[in-house]
């Protein structure tokens, strides 16, 4: 069964840059690829959902005892045949941190075999290792021993929130370490039609989307939609919002303004994303989580079959750049934060 990842790969990158090109692994054997997942988070169900669609699971234990009520809603809706991605099993769990579930429930509900009390444990035993938290402050740290040990790493979402950490991971990246990060929403369904083509809108002037929760954590979701629709190019972010309802003002160099607006409490409005040219305009949601989660996984599947990266880590780093900008500007009231004073924080 083939892996379809529906992702351009935009031409105007230079091929000489490692950002563009991290280093490539060598082809993993054609055997299932051993995988295992690391951390919790509060209110993050990764650890279930994600195991899941590598592993299947226990419908009756998911679905009566899962902390996450919208994971066994989605997984329950797909076809048997459909559930699961092929030739790659989650076969070690490891809960350290405060997510308030164990990896011993996650392991019965996501049929995993091996419970671990320490990351380290996994070291020797699988292949590559996904680290299922998103508080970015805390992912060097988290992936550091693997990262030591040349095991490749998928980062769940924002791979970093400061400066100091995002250049760790460049510099990571720069030595030929293997690391992925994204959000899901980068290959959310609804919006694919305009990742290939937004013409018939014209000349795109104003972008909008929405998320719940915080910015540091779920502006990510945001940013990483619309950056594949508008490429890169980002200039300035300028928060004028608070901790729990940030209001981010973007440009790009196509001309566009952007708004994301993160609001903490404002889970009936994710993922509603408004485009508006000079020759029409458009207005879409999110909805189908479960494919964008699985692609999201599949993306990194292949990237350890192929040992070609998905989309150049360069977009990665100027989706940090953005979240971090967006941190600092709200930070200091409100000041229009330019991406080149946050690149200027990384060399």
């Amino acid at each position: 069964m083939g892996i379809s990842i529906p992702y351009i790969l935009r031409a105007s990158f230079s091929s000489n840059s490692f950002l563009e090109n991290p280093a490539e692994l060598s082809i993993m054997p054609p055997s299932p690829l051993r995988l295992a997942m690391i951390g919790s988070t509060p209110g993050n169900g990764h650890p279930y959902s994600w195991s899941a669609m590598f592993n299947g699971y226990d419908r009756e234990a998911m679905t009566n005892e899962c902390p996450f009520a919208g994971i066994p809603d989605y997984l329950n809706k797909e076809p048997v045949e459909t559930l699961q991605i092929p030739d790659a099993q989650v076969t070690h769990i490891c809960c350290v941190g405060d997510g308030g579930f164990t990896a011993e429930h996650v392991a019965k509900c996501s049929l995993i075999p091996h419970v671990v009390e320490n990351p380290t444990d996994v070291i020797g035993e699988v292949d590559a290792v996904v680290i299922a938290t998103d508080i970015g402050s805390e992912h060097v740290e988290r992936a550091r021993p693997f990262v030591e040990a040349d095991i490749p790493v998928f980062v769940d979402k924002p791979l970093a929130d400061n400066s100091p950490d995002l250049k760790t991971f460049m510099d990571w990246v720069a030595d030929g370490k293997r690391i992925m990060s994204s959000s899901s929403m980068r290959y959310t369904k609804e919006f694919m039609p305009y990742r290939y083509s937004t013409n018939e809108l014209g000349d795109l002037r104003f972008v909008s989307i929405t998320t719940a929760k915080k910015w540091e954590t779920y502006g990510i979701h945001a940013l990483e939609a619309i950056y594949p629709i508008l490429g890169p190019g980002f200039l300035t972010a300028q928060n004028t919002g608070t901790k729990d309802r940030n209001v981010v003002h973007l440009t790009h160099e196509c001309g566009a303004d952007i708004v994301v607006v993160a609001s903490a409490d404002m889970f009936g409005g994710f993922g509603c994303l408004q485009l508006c040219g000079t020759k029409g305009s458009r207005a879409v949601s999110s909805g189908d989580s479960f494919y964008a989660f699985k692609t999201q996984l599949e993306a990194f599947v292949q990237y350890l079959r192929t040992g070609k990266y998905p989309f150049p880590f360069s977009e990665t780093v100027e989706l940090m750049q953005l979240g971090i900008a967006g941190i600092q500007s709200r930070d200091e009231g409100g000041r229009r934060i330019s991406l080149s004073e946050i690149q200027n924080q990384l060399n």
